[in-house]
């Protein structure tokens, strides 16, 4: 288990100034954590099924958690390793790329609200409305000003506002909202990308926009800082985490949703005196039944 010390560095104080050259990319806390990631990883798996089962019978609140980094940080294999105990029944995983011409006609909020898990499961969104303060803020060529009006300082802060005040509605409403925010170096996404490029098994993860983005690295880094300061909340924290070290990420990411749902104190449904007696008459009804034959 990771020390609860250990797991608050990553968060992003509300109001804070973000500067993630100050954030480490390559932690791995020492051979503690970094020898024993994979046995962390699965001792906190074991334990996220069990809040998992848990959340799904309390039936009151629900998680969504948000995962947001630069290309080849690791999202995928994130959720996948994170989220690999979790009964399928419960959790439900959502990929947003490019919006469609029906998104794009409604408010940038639309398309994930559609996607958002109902009391008792786990929702994660790989990429979210955060996009269109992002990629979106990079490229703001893709803002059509005659419905959304001039990317300016003020647009910008609305959006945040209108993020916030979102995400509030949605803590008020029972969901804890957890978002990650993989921080990869940019020698590390050069490894990674020339690993798709060499490996014939990865060559489908390669896109031509690789590159090019790549390119705009600190455009990227300055949205990054602007959005994780403007939306880090109480009620819907961010978390940089250190992703050039797989197994490191996962283990940290895997201990602070367990810790956080373990956090609501939920509890299993009470059964009433009424439903008690009828629990008891349909177990002396099976126990009297004769066992059936081979």
């Amino acid at each position: 288990m990771i020390p609860q010390k250990i797991l608050d560095q990553f968060i992003v104080r509300p109001g804070s100034k973000v500067d993630l050259k100050h954030h480490a990319t390559d932690w791995t806390g020492g051979d503690s954590i970094k020898g024993h990631a994979e046995e962390i990883l699965e001792k906190s798996g074991a334990e996220l099924d069990a809040a998992q089962e848990l959340l799904y019978a309390s039936d009151s609140h629900s998680v969504l958690l948000i995962f947001q980094a630069m290309d080849a940080a690791g999202k995928d294999g994130t959720i996948r390793h994170v989220m690999s105990g979790v009964n399928p029944q419960g959790c439900q995983v959502f990929s947003f790329k490019k919006p469609s011409t029906e998104e794009l006609d409604h408010n940038f909020l639309w398309r994930c609200m559609k996607s958002l898990p109902e009391r008792g499961r786990i929702g994660v969104f790989n990429r979210s409305y955060y996009e269109d303060v992002l990629v979106v803020k990079v490229h703001p060529e893709w803002i059509d000003e005659s419905r959304c009006g001039k990317p300016d300082k003020k647009f910008w802060e609305k959006r945040y506002e209108d993020i916030n005040s979102f995400e509030k509605h949605l803590a008020r409403n029972g969901t804890l909202v957890l978002k990650f925010f993989l921080h990869l170096s940019k020698s590390e996404q050069k490894n990674r990308f020339l690993e798709r490029l060499t490996n014939p098994k990865k060559h489908w993860k390669f896109s031509e926009t690789d590159l090019p983005e790549r390119e705009r690295w600190k455009d990227y880094q300055h949205a990054y800082e602007d959005a994780l300061g403007a939306t880090s909340t109480k009620k819907a924290p961010w978390f940089i985490i250190p992703a050039d070290h797989k197994p490191v990420a996962r283990a940290l990411v895997s201990e602070i949703i367990v810790r956080a749902i373990n956090d609501l104190k939920l509890e299993y449904p009470l059964v009433s005196p009424e439903q008690m007696v009828k629990l008891e008459a349909a177990r002396r009804q099976l126990e009297k039944q004769a066992p059936e034959p081979l």
